[in-house]
C-alpha cells in the first residue's frame, strides 16, 4: 500500500503515473461489459466512440505528464512501482504518446471497416488490450515485467490478425504469426533465465551491477543473444521477419497499420531500456558485444527490407516489407552506441523517427483500408488513375509515400536526417551511409504508388461510392500530422534526445 501512496516529482501519486495504461485497460473492459449487457443492441458508433475517447484521454494524460516533466529527472526523479518492476520516466511517456495516438487513429478508422463485421466489441477491446501491453512494455524495468507485458501485447495481436474468420488468408496469417511468436517467446524466456542465472536478479539496475566482471561470460553471452532474438521478432528485424509480410497482408488493413507502427515501436521501447540499463556498455564483459549484433541486424534488415519491397506487386505487401526496412533504420539507435559517446542523441533520434513513422506508416495502411472499402484492388495497376476519383485521399497517400521515402518537405525527411546525422556524430558514418543508400532505393517503390495514382490512366471507371467518415478522418489526420511534424520536429527531437540521454 505504501507504494501506491508514495509521491515522486511534483507530488505525483504513484498510482496516477500509470494513468494512461489504466485508461486503456479500463476502456477495453468497459467495451466488453457493454457487449455483455447489450449484445444485440450496442451500435458500432457507441463502441467506436468509447474506444476513441479512451485512447484520446490516455494520449492527453500522457502529453500532460510529458510536458509537466513527470519522472524525467533521472537522478532519483523517475517514478518506480512494485519493487522497481515498473518505471515511469520521459522515455516511457514518449513511447506511450506513439501507442495512444496510433490506437486512436486505428479505432476511428475501424468504425467504417467493421460496419458489416460481427464481434465489433471484441475487435476494439483487443486493440486497447494490445495497446495496454505496449505501454507496460515501455515502463518495464525488469526482465520478468518485460516478458509479461510483451505477451500482453502479443496475444491480442494474434487474434486481431485472424479477425476475419471467413477469410482463409487472415486465419492463415494469424496462425503463422502465433506459431512464430510462440517460438520467439520461448527463446526470449530462455534468454532471460540464462541472464538470471548469471546475475541473480531481473531488475535492470541490479542486472547491470551483477554482470560487471561476471565470470560466466559464455552463459551471459548466449542469454543476451537470445534476448536480442526475442526483440528482433517483435520489431520484425531480419532474420526474424518472416511473419511480418504474411501477417500484414492477411490482417485487416487497420490492424496491419497498428502492428507495423505501434507494435514495432513497443518492441524498440523495451529493447532500448533493456540494453541500455541492464547491459550497459561500461559494465558488460568484453566478450558480450551486443552492439555488434545490432549493427549487423540494422544493415541486413534495412537492406533486405528495401530490396524485397522493390520487387512486390501488391501495395499492402510492399508496405509490409518497407516496414521491415524502417525497423533497420530504427535499429541504428542501438547500433551506433559506444562507451562514452553521444548516445542520447542517436537513441533520441531513433525515438523521434518512430514517432514520425507512427503517423506516416499508419496513415498509409489506413489508406489501403479505404481502397479495400471501395473494392478497388490490391496491385499497383489497380491504383492507376485513383487520384481522379479520390483526389483528397490520394494527396494524403502521396504525403505518406514521400515522407516514408525521406523526401523534403515532409516529416520523414527530418527524422531520417536527424537519425543519420546523429550516427555520423557518434562515429558510425558507415551506418548512416547504408541508411541513406537504402532510403534512396525506397524512393523507387514508394514513387510507384504516386505514379499509379496521378499519372497512369485508369483501366476502367472507379465505383467509389460514399466516403466513409471514420476512415477519411483517420487518413487525413495522419496526413496533417505528418506535415505538421516538419515545423514541429524541433521540439520532438529535443524532447526525445533529452529523455534518451537520461537513460545513460
Amino acid at each position: 500500500m505504501s507504494l501506491l501512496l508514495q509521491s515522486a516529482d511534483a507530488g505525483t501519486p504513484m498510482w496516477s503515473a500509470l494513468a494512461p495504461t489504466i485508461l486503456l485497460g479500463v476502456t477495453g473492459l468497459v467495451l466488453l461489459g457493454i457487449d455483455m449487457l447489450w449484445p444485440d443492441e450496442t451500435s458500432n458508433t457507441v463502441l467506436a466512440v468509447t474506444s476513441a475517447v479512451g485512447s484520446l484521454l490516455a494520449f492527453g494524460v500522457t502529453a500532460w505528464f510529458l510536458v509537466a516533466g513527470t519522472g524525467q529527472t533521472r537522478t532519483g526523479g523517475e517514478i518506480t512501482l512494485y519493487g522497481d518492476a515498473l518505471v515511469v520516466d520521459g522515455m516511457s511517456l514518449f513511447f506511450t504518446l506513439i501507442f495512444t495516438i496510433v490506437t486512436a487513429m486505428v479505432v476511428v478508422a475501424s468504425y467504417d471497416y467493421l460496419r458489416e463485421q460481427r464481434h465489433r466489441a471484441e475487435f476494439y477491446a483487443l486493440v486497447l488490450f494490445a495497446a495496454t501491453g505496449m505501454t507496460l512494455m515501455a515502463t518495464a524495468n525488469s526482465l520478468a515485467t518485460a516478458f509479461v507485458s510483451l505477451e500482453l501485447a502479443s496475444i491480442p495481436s494474434y487474434a486481431l490478425v485472424a479477425y476475419l474468420k471467413e477469410d482463409k488468408g487472415s486465419v492463415e496469417a494469424g496462425l503463422k504469426y502465433f506459431l512464430i511468436g510462440a517460438v520467439s517467446s520461448a527463446v526470449f524466456a530462455f534468454g532471460i533465465s540464462l541472464v538470471y542465472a548469471t546475475s541473480g536478479s531481473m531488475i535492470f539496475g541490479d542486472v547491470a551491477s551483477a554482470v560487471e566482471g561476471s565470470e560466466m561470460v559464455g552463459v551471459l553471452g548466449i542469454g543476451v543473444l537470445m534476448i536480442v532474438g526475442g526483440f528482433a521478432f517483435k520489431t520484425a528485424s531480419v532474420p526474424f521477419h518472416f511473419w511480418a509480410p504474411e501477417a500484414y497482408e492477411g490482417a485487416p488493413a487497420p490492424v496491419s497499420g497498428f502492428l507495423s507502427s505501434a507494435s514495432k515501436a513497443a518492441g524498440f521501447a523495451v529493447a532500448f531500456r533493456v540494453f541500455v540499463e541492464a547491459f550497459p556498455l561500461g559494465a558488460i564483459p568484453a566478450g558480450v558485444d551486443w552492439v555488434l549484433a545490432f549493427q549487423v541486424l540494422a544493415v541486413v534488415t534495412m537492406t533486405l527490407g528495401n530490396f524485397a519491397a522493390a520487387t512486390q506487386e501488391k501495395v499492402k505487401r510492399m508496405l509490409a516489407y518497407s516496414s521491415i526496412g524502417h525497423a533497420g533504420y530504427a535499429l541504428i539507435g542501438l547500433a551506433a552506441l559506444s562507451a562514452g559517446g553521444p548516445n542520447g542523441d542517436v537513441l533520441g533520434a531513433s525515438m523521434a523517427h518512430l514517432l514520425v513513422y507512427g503517423f506516416m506508416n499508419t496513415g498509409a495502411f489506413l489508406f489501403i483500408a479505404l481502397v479495400e472499402h471501395w473494392g478497388v484492388g490490391r496491385t499497383f495497376e489497380d491504383y492507376n488513375g485513383l487520384a481522379s476519383a479520390a483526389p483528397v485521399a490520394a494527396v494524403a497517400m502521396t504525403v505518406f509515400m514521400f515522407s516514408l521515402a525521406g523526401l523534403p518537405p515532409f516529416g520523414g525527411f527530418l527524422s531520417k536526417y536527424a537519425l543519420f546525422y546523429s550516427a555520423i556524430e557518434a562515429g558510425f558514418w558507415w551506418l548512416a551511409a547504408v541508411g541513406a543508400i537504402n532510403s534512396a532505393l525506397s524512393l523507387f517503390y514508394y514513387s510507384r504508388v504516386v505514379k499509379a495514382m496521378w499519372i497512369e490512366e485508369p483501366a476502367g471507371d472507379f465505383e467509389i461510392g460514399s466516403r466513409p467518415v471514420g476512415l477519411y478522418a483517420a487518413v487525413l489526420f495522419a496526413g496533417v500530422g505528418t506535415l505538421l511534424l516538419l515545423p514541429g520536429f524541433g521540439p520532438v527531437i529535443e524532447t526525445a534526445q533529452s529523455v534518451a540521454a537520461a537513460l545513460f
